[in-house]
């Protein structure tokens, strides 16, 4: 009997060690178990007067919770002084290592002569993160991303959090390195989906099967190969939480690829409904847990156009985050909204939980 006991014990220690294991990282910061909690996040403060524009309506006007900030950006001083008038603002580091518009460029706030593998014949960032993979050194990386954040700081601007612009300190893992170690170093967020990624890895393999049915290469029940950075992101997401950051469970970085047929022809009603229907078609296949939405809500003027021909798929990010359909429908499905600021402040509170 004395070893029945035991045994049980002991399964039921283990099953216990097991649950604390598979918590979310919304539970180990706070969170009720089962939560799906949001930061719905803009991208490209700064980059351009519209980008700017975007931005504060769809946080002031909308639902949107959170953005950051490309440093080496003409607009920059602009955005700060919207930061002043309003310091509660979730604003991170939009950390820029590419500069992908033809007629509109920006160079590395290090200065040529200190990153010269991250600068184009024109002294720019370049414009494709293949460049920058073959061109650029993790050292020169490092030098890019510091001055960015010097930058920010040097402004009285103090960010909530980094990211990563069109996802180039993602690239290698070199870059990546460099990206946490700074984050760690000074106890600044960074960006990271290290936990299931049921959402991110659902995208992923749907989008790789779209591209081989284009190619005509797909085949019914063919082996989708998930995405390389996939392999370690739990792995990672576990040193990022032991270097005392938060931590995202998933990702939803899917709207920039959603193509609206004829858009250029609708009207803002018509783009609003189809952006905010495909928002709550995609949100409500969310998990529990810590999740990003990433958007680029811009409203653009006929001189964005000369910048890039996205501006009316940036308008539809925006008609959605203030589309009261997506705010009836994130209260009715109990999504908690929350901020980078937020997510810090748990973490810290959260101690050394595992």
């Amino acid at each position: 009997m004395k070893k029945l006991i035991l045994f049980v014990v002991a399964i039921a220690a283990c099953l216990a060690s097991y649950a604390q294991q598979t918590k979310t990282y919304a539970e180990k910061l706070g969170w009720p178990q089962g939560a799906r909690v949001i930061i719905l996040h803009v991208d490209d403060a700064g980059m351009s007067h519209e980008s700017n524009d975007g931005v504060e309506t769809a946080i002031d006007k909308g639902v949107a919770t959170s953005t950051s900030v490309m440093m080496p950006c003409a607009w920059v001083p602009d955005f700060k002084k919207y930061l002043d008038k309003h310091p509660g603002t979730d604003a991170g580091l939009h950390l820029t290592l590419t500069s992908e518009w033809d007629n509109y460029r920006w160079g590395p706030l290090a200065g040529k002569a200190a990153v010269p593998g991250l600068t184009d014949k024109q002294g720019c960032l370049w414009p494709s993160v293949v460049e920058v993979y073959f061109k650029a050194s993790a050292d020169e990386v490092d030098k890019e991303i510091r001055a960015q954040l010097d930058r920010a700081l040097s402004m009285g601007f103090v960010p909530t959090h980094l990211d990563s612009h069109m996802g180039t300190l993602f690239a290698k893992p070199s870059y990546m390195e460099k990206y946490i170690k700074l984050g760690i170093e000074k106890q600044i967020p960074v960006m990271f989906p290290g936990g299931d990624d049921l959402f991110y890895r659902a995208e992923a393999k749907a989008a790789t099967i779209a591209d081989l049915k284009k190619q005509g290469k797909y085949t019914e029940g063919m082996v989708i190969a998930e995405p390389a950075a996939l392999a370690q992101a739990k792995e990672v997401g576990a040193m990022i939480w032991k270097g005392g950051l938060p931590v995202l469970d998933d990702l939803h970085n899917s709207s920039y690829d959603w193509q609206m047929p004829d858009i250029d022809k609708m009207t803002d009603t018509q783009i609003q409904k189809w952006y905010t229907d495909h928002y709550i078609e995609s949100i409500r296949r969310l998990s529990p847990g810590l999740t990003m939405v990433i958007m680029h809500c811009t409203n653009p003027t006929p001189n964005f156009s000369y910048i890039s021909d996205t501006g009316k798929k940036r308008k539809g990010d925006l008609l959605a985050m203030t589309d009261p359909r997506l705010k009836a429908f994130l209260k009715q499905q109990g999504f908690i909204l929350t901020t980078w600021r937020e997510v810090m402040e748990r973490r810290i509170k959260a101690g050394d939980i595992e």
